[in-house]
């Protein structure tokens, strides 16, 4: 036991002195990451009152750069591509025209962290905008033809639609030796075709 009590100081002293030596190296907290996730895409359209006709999990990944100037706050940008959803079209067991989106952002969040005395680990929120991209493919339903597939679907027209929405998220991170933190966090963007979200995983830097 006393042995066990004597490892964890010496463990937290140490986290606390690679914690010291690193904001000392880097006084603004400058960091860079990269993660992989699962996003859920959405669609709050409608046909003839049936909403959301898709909401399908996809593969998700974005890259990240922050700076943390102080222990509570920070400022993050990312990149977030959410994927592109396998087309579900429906009402009923009946397929009908929809569309398809592939939603991506660049985004500014203003993070905080909790003040908890665990120099290794960290709870945190962020808010902000993001310039969501959504590229839709619209699709409508053929007439079934002798050997050929039944139903099947042709595009009829692709469009983009680009607009500043509100970005929020929440997660924890939990730092190790030589600059290395690992994160998970759930991030999601306010849209009119349905709010993307992920959970992500990432591995950031911290010079």
């Amino acid at each position: 036991m006393r042995m066990s009590k004597t490892l964890g100081t010496i463990l937290a002293i140490a986290a606390c002195g690679a914690s010291a030596a690193a904001l000392a190296d880097n006084p603004v907290g400058f960091y860079v990451g990269a993660g992989i996730g699962d996003s859920q895409i959405r669609s709050d359209d409608s046909y003839y009152g049936y909403p959301g006709y898709y909401n399908d999990n996809q593969f998700a990944w974005q890259g990240i750069i922050g700076i943390r100037p102080i222990r509570i706050l920070g400022l993050e940008a990312t990149y977030i591509d959410f994927g592109t959803p396998y087309r579900h079209n429906g009402i009923y067991d009946y397929n009908v025209s929809g569309s398809d989106s592939h939603p991506t952002a660049p985004a500014l969040f203003a993070v905080g962290y909790l003040p908890l005395p665990l120099p290794f680990l960290d709870v945190f929120a962020k808010a902000g905008a993001a310039r969501l991209s959504t590229n839709l493919t619209d699709f409508v339903q053929q007439p079934c033809t002798a050997g050929g597939p039944c139903p099947y679907f042709l595009p009829t027209d692709r469009h983009q639609v680009i607009d500043t929405r509100f970005a929020y998220g929440a997660g924890v991170q939990s730092k190790f030796p030589f600059g290395l933190i690992v994160r998970g966090e759930y991030e999601r963007i306010s849209s009119q075709f349905g709010d993307p979200s992920a959970f992500m995983a990432s591995a950031i830097w911290q010079f």
